[in-house]
């Protein structure tokens, strides 16, 4: 009897990022997609959130395949090639390109075996594993599917996509060989998602084109378009609009500067050089023959909109009279972000158009119309919804219920589910642990809980220092008066005075009954003085007792 094929999802599910996903036969392994997410309000200086690897360490992987270049996808790539023993990292011409500079950023190229996979090509095989790749339309070229063939059985995995009839590149999403997959058989459909509670269809990328067509040639003053770095289909549309009318193009934004570059290096962006100018260069030429492509489009604190907005980049001003379009959708989380960066460029008398207000955006995912059109065309006996909150998975499993997939092989998993696939069918067939690890400057998975939490009070009630001075010889006195320092307290010198009188007091009582082991002096220390702040204020800031011997 075959092994079943085990499915390990070990990010994505429950989520909209951080996708990771392992498929284990026997002991061999591949693993689909290492990406990222980004922190929110309550991971307090945190910067990145990545899957949580336990499970793979020390279980080889033959290979990484990516289905896109997006960063829920990618990003954490350089952090899973550290950890884990990958035999090669498989994916499409531009993601290849595309993550090749992010591993020379991290020191990893020279060790990391890059292999390009084409949609349509002739089959690779990884050791039990048959991998196909379909072309699929997304916000970002060279997306694909994969369909991974076992002796457990055949399964698509559609990574992000929707159907776009009219894509820019011409390279529409290939129905004909997802129906060809249907005729032979899908025993398991893994398909994103994200807008499975949206009715009807996603818009074609050429609609944003055509409001870039209706909106650039009647502005007057600076254009700035706000953009995902990786949409480079919608920033070559703006481009090519603004030069047909006679505005020079300036890039802004490291992760923009560097994504144009190798797209347009590769090929996949077409711009004539003499239209480029530098930022610098922008600011000094007129008004009305400016566009300028930049980042920023999630209020990310340091990118360039941003920064623009705050008056705080370098070389580029918004006056009175200029026109920003932000050309995406608030990830789920940066609404206030986005919303702050909004309300600052129209103070500085800029007109904000965004997808609220004008047709500056369309989706890359596929809504419930084309969802039930891919169901109908791969009729998987089983279907497995990925890449979503659970909310979007529950919707997609009504629309395969609805396309008459039985609720015996509808499968919603969670992060750390292990999902079973044999001749038999499909089951959920336990757990492994799949937490997150936090990116924390140079550190990865180094952040407790007790760091998060303590970063949380030090935003919510301040923080609070109380130096101590005893002697040493018995330490039964004090020898100065008690120093405080406050910071996120306020300005309320009766109460700091108060707290000071406390301390003094406490130190005193402990000296006549001869307390001196440091320890127990700052837990008094401690307590009494945070029951006088929090009688008085009702915070309970975090208060740090320092006592020192002299």
């Amino acid at each position: 009897m075959s092994s079943p094929l085990r499915i390990i999802p070990l990010g994505g599910l429950g989520e909209v990022g951080k996708n990771m996903t392992v498929f284990e036969l026997g002991d061999d392994r591949i693993v689909v997609d290492a990406g990222l997410a980004f922190p929110r309000d309550e991971h307090f200086g945190v910067d990145l959130v990545l899957p949580d690897l336990a499970y793979l360490v020390g279980r080889p992987v033959r290979a990484i395949v990516l289905t896109h270049a997006h960063e829920d996808h990618v990003g954490g790539l350089p952090y899973a090639l550290r950890e884990l023993e990958v035999g090669e990292v498989v994916g499409t011409r531009l993601t290849l390109g595309l993550v090749k500079s992010k591993l020379d950023e991290h020191g990893l190229s020279a060790s990391t075996t890059l292999t390009e996979a084409e949609p349509g090509q002739a089959p690779m095989r990884l050791g039990p594993f048959t991998l196909e790749f379909v072309r699929m339309a997304h916000s970002i070229p060279d997306s694909m599917a994969i369909v991974i063939e076992t002796e457990a059985g055949r399964l698509l995995h559609t990574g992000d996509w929707k159907l776009d009839h009219t894509p820019v590149d011409g390279l529409k999403t290939d129905v004909g060989a997802l129906a060809e997959l249907g005729n032979r058989g899908v025993d398991l459909l893994l398909g994103d998602s994200t807008n499975a509670e949206r009715p009807g269809m996603t818009g074609s990328e050429r609609l944003v084109g055509e409001a870039f067509r209706q909106l650039i040639p009647l502005r007057t003053g600076r254009i700035i378009v706000a953009s995902f770095a990786s949409n480079m289909h919608r920033v070559q549309q703006a481009a090519e609009v603004a030069i047909a009318n006679g505005r020079r193009v300036a890039v802004v934004g490291r992760s923009m500067r560097k994504n144009m570059n190798i797209a347009r290096t590769l090929g996949y962006v077409e711009l004539p050089e003499e239209s480029i100018v530098s930022p610098k260069e922008a600011m000094e030429l007129p008004r009305d023959e400016v566009l300028i492509l930049c980042t920023g489009s999630q209020g990310e604190p340091m990118s360039a909109l941003t920064r623009i907005a705050y008056g705080d980049h370098a070389n580029v001003t918004v006056e009175r009279g200029d026109t920003v379009i932000i050309s995406a959708k608030p990830v789920p989380g940066n609404e206030l972000r986005v919303h702050d960066s909004i309300n600052r460029l129209a103070k500085l008398g800029a007109e904000v158009l965004h997808q609220e207000i004008a047709p500056v955006h369309v989706s890359g995912h596929a809504c419930a119309e084309e969802m039930r059109t891919l169901l109908s065309l791969v009729r998987p006996r089983a279907v497995m919804p990925i890449h979503g909150e659970y909310r979007m998975l529950a919707a997609h499993a009504r629309l395969a219920q609805d396309a008459g997939v039985p609720e015996s092989g509808i499968v919603i998993a969670e992060n750390g589910s292990v999902v079973e696939l044999s001749p038999e069918g499909v089951r959920l067939a336990g757990r492994v642990e799949a937490g997150v690890r936090f990116v924390d400057g140079l550190g990865v998975g180094d952040v407790e809980d007790v760091a998060l939490r303590d970063r949380r009070r030090l935003s919510e009630d301040g923080v609070l220092i109380v130096v101590a001075t005893v002697g040493a010889t018995d330490g039964s006195a004090a020898v100065a008066a008690p120093e405080l320092i406050a910071r996120g307290l306020g300005e309320d010198l009766d109460l700091i005075d108060d707290l000071r009188d406390e301390a003094e007091r406490i130190v005193t009582e402990l000296a006549q009954n001869g307390i001196s082991e440091i320890k127990l002096v700052q837990e008094h220390i401690h307590d009494g003085i945070g029951q006088v702040v929090y009688s008085r204020t009702r915070r309970r800031p975090m208060i740090l007792p320092i006592v020192i011997e002299v």
